[in-house]
């Protein structure tokens, strides 16, 4: 059970750091394996011979590959932010934050840990898809190997559609066709040829999804505003008609303000509706 957990993981983390270069790069050749073994043998030695030492090398993890896939991994974070639903939920707790007057409370960490345990419950049935639809990943002694990298770059091109398809089921239609529109002009500006670029492409999906992802935060984020606004407006005409100027109207609404959020269960209502926001 462990592995599996562990296997579904790093293809999460495989894919999410390959993004880039499936939105720039997608039909870019795959390094091959064997081009990186050139082991001189002298013409006595048997071909079975050569055939085991080349398999050998290519089972022994490799440290320039070890550094490239540590390189991809470290895309990883910004992809789990901007390809997930962890950009509407932290924009979105950031807003309530503001919106109550608390100033930093909850904490920033305290707001990004909701937001990724959110994130990771929102996006548990896609990160099973990809795994599904990766196939098995054939277990090797040097998980950074040759053939173990390359055995999860093929597997991470078979997972990326779920994730694809997921980002498009929560974009809208309009900024997709906006980013097509821009890169296919770029594309044309630079000479290559703007029919090769379609709206369903990475370079097209990531950003209308990052788009639309901020406009429904902040839209989400005025309706919180509103009830709020109206307590620090009615704390501040009452002080003002009591004659009490050298007072801060936000000192005495904040309680006001926590009261009405604690009677209504307002964590409740807005955690379940953001997760209710991708069902």
């Amino acid at each position: 059970m462990r592995r599996a957990y562990f296997k579904i993981l790093l293809i999460v983390l495989f894919v999410v750091g390959l993004m880039p270069i499936f939105a720039f790069a997608q039909n870019a050749p795959a390094p091959s394996p064997a081009a990186s073994v050139a082991p001189s043998v002298a013409p006595s030695v048997a071909p079975s011979v050569v055939a085991a030492t080349t398999r050998q090398g290519a089972d022994t993890a490799n440290p320039v590959v070890l550094i490239i896939v540590i390189g991809l991994l470290a895309l990883a974070p910004f992809g789990l932010i901007m390809m997930t639903s962890f950009v509407k939920i932290a924009v979105v707790l950031s807003i309530l934050r503001n919106a109550l007057g608390t100033q930093q409370v909850p904490p920033n960490q305290v707001i990004t840990g909701i937001s990724l345990i959110l994130t990771i419950f929102i996006m548990s049935p896609v990160a099973e898809k990809m795994y599904a639809e990766a196939g098995t990943i054939n277990n090797t002694e040097a998980i950074f190997s040759e053939v173990s990298v390359k055995t999860l770059f093929e597997a991470s091109k078979k997972a990326k559609e779920p994730l694809r398809q997921f980002m498009i089921r929560y974009t809208d239609e309009r900024y997709r066709v906006l980013f097509r529109d821009l890169a296919q002009q770029m594309a044309a500006k630079n000479g290559n040829d703007p029919n090769e670029i379609n709206a369903d492409d990475f370079r097209v999906v990531i950003p209308s999804f990052v788009t639309d992802q901020l406009t429904e935060a902040f839209q989400i984020g005025f309706i919180l505003f509103i009830p709020f606004l109206i307590i620090d407006m009615v704390v501040a005409n009452i002080l003002q008609a009591m004659g009490m100027f050298m007072l801060s109207p936000t000192i005495i609404s904040l309680p006001f303000k926590l009261l009405l959020f604690v009677l209504i269960s307002g964590w409740e209502i807005i955690i379940k509706n953001l997760v209710l926001g991708y069902i």
